[in-house]
């Protein structure tokens, strides 16, 4: 399957800003071709060879059932399956894109899923689009060669003293302080994408850089889906950056469980967009030189997750 060759990690700041102001409806397609789920595989097979596509999403009513992709349909060759409904064999677990999330997340999951496309659902988790990889590298060429436009056309003094005000200086505490809200990815990501952009400019090490960037993605999207929304405050000194990440909401009844690789208490819909395999807080805890997590039930979680700049690259 096609992949996106960006790597968020390392990427021109450019890049960055552009994945996520950019959201998955300005890349989708929104005049989507659909099957129902009582047409035959046989019929459906016709419809994609028509329209030269690989896979089309099987939909009642605006509602996502399932997915037929190419795969389904040898499948179904091998085994004379053609005749039958695509409900009895089309592939049920299909993992999703909301139309709010940024470009960022849609590029993550190409990169992490071997999926040729994945169906777009809206707030009422009605199916409203389609996304390739070929809409989104087509769209994100276009965003950057404005971009390099705006850059070229602007005055070099000016973008100097731009970044001479934008610098913090090399002593002292900077404080930032980000909120995050459930479920909204039109938000989701800025704190991770806006730390890792304070880091490249103050010339931390990428390595270390790459290990807060894990760890801040992984308690900011905690938040946007596990709880009812919270804050994710960054304490950066010349030696350390200490993430402190507060939410209200359930909490968590068994910490031991929570830590353990794999354990996850997601929702079917956190599930279907691609979350909830349970590493979160494994992972943040692996990448930090000290973590200490603390929660409530019925009242929030709060984590702090510690990092030293000058130290290894390697917790």
């Amino acid at each position: 399957m096609l992949a996106i060759p960006i790597h968020q990690d390392n990427s021109p700041e450019a890049v960055l800003e552009i994945l996520f102001q950019l959201k998955v409806r300005d890349v989708m397609t929104h005049h989507i071709l659909t099957g129902k789920p009582s047409e035959s595989l046989r019929d459906i097979r016709e419809v994609m060879r028509k329209n030269r596509i690989t896979g089309i999403p099987i939909a009642d009513q605006g509602t996502l059932l399932g997915i037929v992709s190419m795969d389904d349909i040898i499948t179904a060759l091998d085994e004379g399956w053609m005749d039958d409904p695509a409900s009895l064999h089309m592939t049920t677990k299909v993992i999703v894109l909301q139309d709010t999330m940024s470009l960022s997340f849609c590029v993550s999951y190409f990169n992490k899923y071997s999926f040729g496309r994945f169906p777009v659902l809206d707030k009422d988790s009605k199916l409203v689009g389609i996304v390739t990889a070929s809409d989104v590298i087509s769209t994100l060429l276009v965003a950057l060669n404005k971009e390099i436009g705006r850059i070229q056309s602007e005055d070099a003094a000016s973008i100097a003293e731009a970044k001479m005000n934008a610098a913090e200086p090399d002593s002292g505490c900077r404080i930032v302080e980000f909120k995050t809200e459930p479920f909204n990815f039109e938000i989701a990501g800025r704190a991770s994408t806006e730390v890792k952009k304070i880091l490249k400019g103050l010339g931390i090490d990428p390595a270390i850089t790459r290990r807060i960037g894990i760890a801040s993605y992984e308690l900011e999207i905690n938040q946007v889906v596990h709880s009812e929304g919270g804050t994710m405050k960054y304490s950066i000194t010349p030696d350390r950056l200490v993430i402190e990440a507060v939410d209200i909401g359930p909490g968590i009844p068994d910490l031991s469980k929570a830590m353990t690789e794999g354990f996850s208490t997601a929702t079917e819909r956190v599930r279907s967009l691609g979350f909830g395999a349970g590493m979160g807080l494994p992972n943040t805890k692996r990448v930090s030189d000290d973590f200490t997590i603390e929660s409530e039930a019925g009242t929030g979680t709060r984590v702090q997750a510690i990092f030293n700049l000058k130290g290894s690259a390697t917790p």
